[in-house]
């Protein structure tokens, strides 16, 4: 005794092609890359090499520049004010609300404070005071959301207060460390930029 017939079994590859047209359908953002030959290589590439190469952190969102010992928190602010930003300053660095955060390509800006020489180390005033010693090949470590962004530093910059920082087009994710110069004077800024190794 047959259990489909010969009707029956058209139905169901009639019930299957319409079936896998529709996934396709309403996943075509995610895999129309795959119907591409050119991009389908790159694509399966990009997802292996990136399974592979992820590499968590049990670290909290911080940054570390080895060439002037500085190891302090990244604190993200709750908005853009002023006193949001101060508030953040006291605790670690601040990300700067409108840059792009660590990941996300573009530029990422870093604030921190800097004291003259002989201050004491409070509410990290000091943090980015050597910031002008930093040299092209020092790195920054930013960790965030448990992974980890090396950049290298490329060159610095003195801007005027209230100046926009220079945006580099270089189509890398760059990063741009911000803070008073000469350390303790609210007369300019220094901004040290570095590139996503």
């Amino acid at each position: 005794m047959k259990i489909f017939n010969s009707r029956s079994s058209t139905l169901a590859k009639i019930f299957l092609l319409l079936f896998a047209t529709n996934i396709i359908i309403l996943n075509w953002e995610d895999i129309s890359w795959f119907f591409n030959r050119n991009y389908a290589i790159k694509g399966i590439e990009s997802i292996v090499r990136e399974k592979e190469e992820i590499i968590y952190y049990d670290k909290e969102n911080g940054i570390e520049i080895n060439a002037i010992e500085i190891i302090a928190p990244l604190i993200i602010p709750d908005n853009d004010s002023d006193g949001a930003i101060y508030d953040a300053l006291k605790r670690g660095v601040s990300h700067f609300p409108g840059s792009s955060l660590p990941g996300e390509g573009g530029q990422v800006i870093i604030l921190g404070h800097s004291a003259p020489p002989g201050w004491p180390n409070i509410d990290y005033d000091w943090v980015f005071s050597k910031a002008e010693t930093l040299k092209p090949g020092d790195e920054i470590k930013i960790y965030f959301d448990s992974r980890l962004y090396t950049y290298e530093i490329t060159d610095s910059v003195i801007l005027e207060v209230g100046q926009d920082v220079p945006k580099y087009d270089s189509g890398e994710e760059e990063i741009i460390l911000l803070s008073c110069w000469p350390p303790g004077k609210n007369i300019k800024r220094l901004g040290v930029r570095g590139v996503l190794k």
